[in-house]
């Protein structure tokens, strides 16, 4: 089963709301018409921790549409699958090896990594939940004090040395830091954060809940 993405924003250090993109848009669109003005906002992919754009400009009908459109029903044909190209480096003794793959060299890589993730699957949680809490932290609390420090406790999975060196940073930061690397400290270190309403026609503001 697809795992389904979450995206976290932020309004400088207060968390507004966590849920999937189409309901997360539609609170932020009430919150920003409501407040007749341009809310700052920094939003993250919770499952990488990257931050992300999202154009609010226009009417909430032309947002969804733009940042947000629903599937449509797939024609006759093989299903898109999504694929991104990008640039690979490899040996020559790589690309001929590749090369020989009855499948060709584009699947023959995407089943090595598939395999390699499924070797230890556990590890691979922590390592991506590692990478998660450090990029969003990154950008919300890289100018703190004790950052460095609690970096280095999330990488050693060190629950308690993290939760030392963070202490002075705004809580709702800290929360979320927590969330985001429940799999490497374990799933009890952090509640759930808000979650934004599966209602897309309200329009009540967003609350922050910890």
């Amino acid at each position: 089963m697809e795992e389904t993405t979450t995206y976290t924003a932020f309004h400088g250090h207060q968390r507004l709301a966590t849920g999937e993109l189409r309901p997360l848009l539609t609170q932020l669109k009430a919150q920003q018409e409501q407040l007749g003005a341009h809310l700052p906002l920094l939003i993250f992919e919770d499952r990488t921790g990257r931050q992300v754009d999202f154009n609010l400009r226009g009417t909430l009908e032309e947002v969804l549409e733009r940042e947000a459109p629903l599937p449509r029903k797939a024609g006759p044909g093989r299903p898109k699958l999504g694929i991104v190209s990008r640039e690979v480096s490899l040996l020559p003794r790589h690309w001929a090896w590749l090369e020989e793959q009855p499948s060709g060299a584009s699947a023959a890589l995407r089943r090595l990594i598939d395999e390699a993730r499924k070797q230890n699957p556990e590890q691979e949680r922590v390592r991506q939940a590692q990478a998660a809490a450090d990029r969003f932290l990154g950008v919300m609390a890289g100018d703190l004090p004790g950052f460095e420090a609690a970096s280095r406790a999330l990488y050693a999975r060190d629950l308690a040395g993290f939760r030392e060196h963070s202490q002075p940073w705004p809580e709702e930061i800290r929360a979320h830091a927590l969330y985001l690397a429940a799999p490497a400290f374990g799933p009890e270190t952090a509640p759930a954060p808000p979650q934004a309403s599966p209602q897309e026609g309200n329009h009540d503001p967003v609350a922050p809940r910890l």
